[in-house]
């Protein structure tokens, strides 16, 4: 672990909630994932490049890399029950293969990373806005991308005083006792789904966002509510301060899709010249 990082605490068990994510996967939340690589890599297969998975979560885009051919994916994770995901997905789908490896490690922790090759596509996910140091955490894994490959990364939009309002509930989320945090999840449900649902009723067409969601890469609605309320450490950047940092660095953006100024992540698809 680089020596000046100090892991910061609380932080949020991604992975408890990732395992509950795993008992609702199926096969089209799988092609949703393989469909998100796809659109925003604008290509039709990985056959031919090898992935990185850097904070893999779930293990399901992993798992999508596998499936979309890649010669060799490389899947990472801070935290442990993560990882289990991730080995439970290889176990499950591609128990065979040695061309996907699943371990554990941090971004932050340089010489970890220091002894892994270059990647054609670095992928990173919600991943470098929760370490509590991101651009710093952005920095070394732009190091992993090799020449003419890809740094696919998403990090949560600044809404300036609304996203220090969320910091402070999401702190004040991760200091309470495991029974008590069901208000603050029940809340946030209601926060972001009960006005969306409400018009679909208005349309005639009851709980299509929610049914929808899933082609949102694949994700669940509810787990990424727990995820949103819970993700700490949590940190912000607009759109422009994720640019320059990165075109410093001899990036060159080849898509962004924004959140329009509210709560979320902006995605970003960088070329490495």
């Amino acid at each position: 672990m680089n020596k000046k990082y100090k892991v910061p605490e609380p932080r949020f068990e991604f992975g408890k909630n990732w395992k509950r994510f795993l008992s609702v996967l199926d096969d089209e939340k799988i092609k949703e994932a393989e469909k998100s690589l796809k659109d925003s890599l604008k290509i039709s297969s990985l056959k031919g490049r090898s992935f990185l998975d850097a904070g893999s979560g779930s293990g399901l885009f992993s798992l999508a890399a596998c499936r979309l051919g890649a010669d060799r994916v490389f899947s990472f994770d801070y935290d442990p029950q993560s990882v289990a995901c991730a080995l439970e997905l290889k176990k499950k789908y591609f128990p065979d293969i040695d061309n996907w490896v699943v371990e554990q490690g941090s971004v932050m922790d340089e010489e970890y990373l220091k002894r892994l090759p270059s990647f054609d596509v670095v992928y990173s996910f919600g991943v470098l806005h929760h370490t509590g140091e991101m651009w710093q955490a952005m920095d070394i894994l732009a190091k992993k991308v090799g020449e003419g490959g890809y740094l696919f990364i998403s990090i949560y939009n600044d809404q300036g005083r609304a996203s220090r309002i969320w910091t402070g509930v999401k702190r004040l989320y991760n200091n309470l006792p495991d029974v008590m945090r069901w208000p603050l999840q029940i809340a946030c449900l209601i926060w972001f789904w009960v006005p969306q649902s409400l018009y679909d009723l208005l349309r005639g067409q009851p709980f299509k966002s929610w049914r929808d969601y899933e082609k949102n890469r694949g994700m669940s609605p509810w787990h990424d509510v727990v995820d949103w309320v819970g993700g700490y450490p949590f940190e912000v950047a607009k759109p422009e301060q994720v640019f320059a940092f990165l075109s410093q660095r001899g990036f060159v953006l080849r898509k962004l899709l924004t959140m329009a100024g509210g709560h979320g992540c902006n995605q970003f698809v960088f070329l490495k010249q």
